[in-house]
């Protein structure tokens, strides 16, 4: 199959790659066990490939690729969080972690692999992929949003972030169809039953929900109503800005509905703090467009 061919040889490309970084963060002095990991998988990677070329399926080479790009980026976020995000690197560092993070779905665009996508890295992979794009710009924004002078000169980059953030973490939340709960069917476990009917298979998809909602909730805090507020004068501008603004208000809204449902319905009593996600609901509903 030559999408298959051409997989495997883009493959070795990103091999090679990825074995450079790694070797850059542990001359670095980066030798936690994350690093360690990806340095076991790389290595794997790297005998299954050359010695059993012909024997090995694809999607075990792929999947085990898209493992060693998760636990190496994580690595890297971590010193990102633990070093507040520096000011002056910070926000270039991000951008080419989540371009890392793009390149096992990217490979298999390269070589039109597109329909079998989720089949061969397995929608479990993808989710995480996913998830780690959009919590790491989560906690980002979390971060430089505190920033006053920052956020004023950089307004249009912050809201870059927030709305490249909300999308993976929606995207994140569209590989798995949310159980269709049938009247005549009787379940068990009726909680577990509604929490999956709202989309919710694990605490990551809980997570998700109020991240994404959150981070509506500054989007349309600091840029919605800095836009309101600026002297726009044209039409489209103006059009622009109300639609944005619709936007976060919409997403957050229907996000945040779905994780207060889920916590104070079948989570109840289990840790999950509301406060906060209700106060952001009560926020959008009062604020104009």
């Amino acid at each position: 199959m030559a999408e298959v061919a051409c997989a495997m040889s883009a493959l070795w490309r990103r091999l090679a790659a990825l074995g450079r970084r790694l070797a850059a963060l542990r001359g670095a002095g980066g030798d936690d066990t994350f690093l360690m990991k990806g340095a076991a998988t790389l290595e794997k990677l790297k005998d299954l490939y050359t010695e059993e070329k012909e024997k090995t399926n694809p999607s075990e080479l792929l999947q085990l690729y898209a493992q060693a790009v998760l636990d190496i980026t994580y690595f890297e976020e971590n010193q990102l969080v633990d070093e507040d995000f520096p000011e002056d690197y910070s926000l270039q560092k991000v951008k080419e972690l989540t371009c890392i993070l793009s390149e096992p779905e990217d490979l298999l665009k390269e070589c039109n692999i597109n329909e079998e996508s989720t089949s061969i890295l397995g929608t479990e992979l993808f989710e995480c992929l996913y998830w780690r794009k959009g919590a790491l710009l989560y906690m980002y924004c979390h971060t430089v949003k505190e920033r006053s002078e920052w956020l004023r000169e950089n307004i249009s980059l912050f809201k870059k972030c927030l709305s490249d953030g909300v999308h993976y973490l929606m995207k994140m939340l569209s590989f798995r169809c949310p159980l269709q709960v049938d009247e005549d069917v009787s379940f068990q476990d009726k909680d577990t039953a509604r929490l999956l009917s709202e989309g919710v298979f694990s605490d990551t998809h809980l997570l998700a929900m109020m991240y994404s909602g959150e981070m509506c909730y500054w989007g349309l805090k600091h840029c919605g109503e800095r836009k309101q507020k600026s002297l726009e004068t044209t039409d489209a501008a103006s059009s622009r800005s109300q639609s944005a603004s619709l936007a976060f208000r919409e997403v957050g809204k229907n996000m945040l509905t779905k994780y207060v449902a889920a916590c104070e319905g079948p989570l109840k009593g289990q840790g999950w703090n509301t406060t906060s996600a209700k106060q952001m609901l009560h926020y959008f509903r009062k604020s104009p467009v």
